[in-house]
């Protein structure tokens, strides 16, 4: 048997740590949150972002970006606001719940952080980060 790709093996601690901040998210009384919500809200910028924009970055279609913001406003983890710069669009935007729970996503981040650091070696682990952020160069077009 041949070792897994790459790719493969970035996925499965990916899914791994989504997998733990969830559970985080959950234990934290945000249980209403699923994963795919999740997702979507991650990538809302701070200034704001419109739904064609938070689609093409989650990787889903419009339709359903839209239907997770929908579930996403009803919860009260984001709001919508008019666009500045076009009278005619909205922005999605953060709203209280959405900063409380942005806290415990990103302090189980910074645990499971410490684990790999613990597991790996402080050097391997600055290495992994620093291969990684080189492979988002020419992985992530939304960098």
């Amino acid at each position: 048997m041949t070792d897994p790709h790459p790719a493969l093996l970035m996925f499965i601690s990916a899914r791994y740590a989504e997998q733990r901040i969830h559970e985080a998210i959950v234990a934290a009384g945000f249980d209403d949150l699923t994963p795919a919500m999740a997702r979507v809200a991650a990538r809302v910028a701070e200034q704001g972002s419109r739904v064609t924009d938070l689609a093409e970055q989650a990787r889903i279609t419009k339709q359903s970006a839209s239907a997770l913001v929908d579930q996403l406003l009803r919860a009260g983890y984001v709001d919508r606001v008019p666009d500045p710069s076009d009278a005619r669009a909205r922005l999605v935007v953060g709203a209280p719940r959405g900063d409380q729970v942005r806290k415990v996503a990103r302090r189980e981040e910074r645990a499971i952080e410490q684990e790999w650091i613990r597991h790996l070696g402080p050097e391997a682990m600055a290495a992994l980060h620093g291969a990684l952020a080189s492979l988002r160069e020419i992985t992530d077009p939304y960098r």
